[in-house]
């Protein structure tokens, strides 16, 4: 849960992934009088990892890592990781090469928001606090559901059958459930 510190402070985390310094620089001068912890990578390949040690509240992803492209096929493809391992944790996506069908693209896929590069920093903070709120109202039985679900196969470190049996359904019901998510 968050709240706010201070006068404008929201107790909150934020993780941004991007390739770039400058820009994980940047982010972090513009969040921290805003949100009271921020996240930085530059490797998405650190990012599974280190949401299963830390608690974060929203994702700042970049969509493109490799030099030369600009497609937003690598953020696409975190996101679905992200939703896959952790639904409940929204992901802002951004990119320097925004054209309407990649935002309408990753919105569909499951994104709670798309920001241009460079960003109006007032706007920044203000998608991220709104992405916030929405992702603290109820949460759909689908979503619980899903976290629950995930929660239990990563207890029984992915056993599939010990799974169903703490469920109190049968393996093909929770391989079904899997695959629906």
């Amino acid at each position: 849960m968050y709240y706010f510190r201070g006068m404008n402070q929201l107790h909150a985390t934020i993780l941004v992934v991007d390739d770039n310094p400058a820009i994980l620089t940047a982010a972090k001068i513009c969040l921290k009088p805003h949100f009271e912890r921020i996240l930085k990578l530059t490797r998405p390949e650190a990012l599974l990892t280190t949401l299963q040690q830390e608690q974060v509240d929203v994702i700042l992803l970049d969509m493109n890592f490799s030099h030369g492209t600009n497609c937003g096929q690598e953020g696409m493809a975190w996101l679905s990781a992200i939703h896959r391992k952790h639904p409940a944790i929204p992901v802002v996506l951004m990119t320097a090469y925004a054209d309407v069908k990649l935002a309408v693209r990753g919105l569909k896929n499951g994104a709670a928001d798309f920001v241009t590069k460079p960003w109006d920093n007032d706007e920044l903070v203000q998608v991220l606090k709104d992405v916030i709120d929405h992702q603290h109202a109820v949460a759909s039985l689908e979503v619980m559901e899903k976290q629950h679900v995930q929660k239990v196969v990563d207890h029984c470190k992915g056993n599939m059958s010990r799974a169903a049996e703490l469920l109190g359904i049968t393996r093909q019901t929770l391989y079904k459930k899997y695959q629906d998510f």
